[in-house]
């Protein structure tokens, strides 16, 4: 799951940061509005956690124009506020935040609320990822190619379905370490390239859709020339 914190003051960001790596969320930290829109126009994430008072833009007008885009509208929002009066919480909430808290807060809570956020999202939501004859079912956690059974271990799904929800984006190997393995992994990048290589192998054909980028990492796409690495 990917959230992205829009928020100015550094300790509250990088406390926010915390908690949530450490329960396995991606997480990217934005101190503006415009860093922040420019980032949503190339990754959509699973949730926003946006400050109300930010120093080019306020978090009301950020939360407005994010649900004005059909691109962004369904994005769970949960605005964190300084700010006591009940005006700012009903504006935020009748603009289409789905949730508040108000500074300081407890970490607690605050994971508490994202994960319930993140779990009404997801409801009714179908479960299949399917990408060129390659099918995963995140339930059942099975994957097939061409309608044929593949087995695969733990590891070797995570980093699957990681790709399928990323189709056609570069994901580093340092990211596919960090969401596959665990923030706090210290082994190093090359165990994400010996699990790509056999993934590869297991996926056959459709091998020729994990990309390697050079220099940056892999990516799932069925554009472009593959090219056969030694690992």
């Amino acid at each position: 799951m990917l959230v992205y914190i829009v928020e100015d003051d550094y300790s509250i960001q990088k406390l926010v940061e915390y908690a949530l790596h450490s329960k396995g969320y991606e997480v990217l930290g934005f101190e503006n509005g415009r860093d922040f829109f420019g980032k949503l126009e190339e990754q959509i994430p699973d949730i926003i956690v946006l400050d109300i008072m930010l120093p080019d833009m306020d978090g009301i007008s950020i939360l407005k124009k994010i649900k004005e885009s059909a691109k962004t509208d369904s994005i769970p929002v949960m605005m964190l506020t300084a700010k006591d009066t009940e005006y700012d919480v009903v504006n935020s909430l009748d603009l289409g935040a789905d949730d508040y808290m108000k500074k300081p807060f407890s970490v607690l809570e605050f994971l508490s609320r994202v994960n319930a956020l993140l779990r009404r999202n997801t409801k009714g939501k179908a479960e299949l990822l399917e990408f060129e004859g390659i099918t995963l079912d995140a339930l059942e956690r099975t994957v097939t190619v061409d309608d044929e059974k593949v087995e695969l271990t733990f590891k070797e799904f995570e980093l699957l379905k990681y790709m399928m929800s990323n189709i056609d984006i570069v994901l580093s190997r340092e990211k596919l370490l960090n969401f596959v393995w665990g923030y706090s992994y210290e082994g190093e990048t090359r165990t994400v390239d010996m699990h790509i290589k056999l993934l590869r192998e297991k996926l056959g054909e459709k091998r020729k859709l994990i990309h390697t980028v050079r220099g940056m990492g892999y990516k799932l796409s069925a554009r472009g020339t593959y090219e056969q690495e030694n690992i």
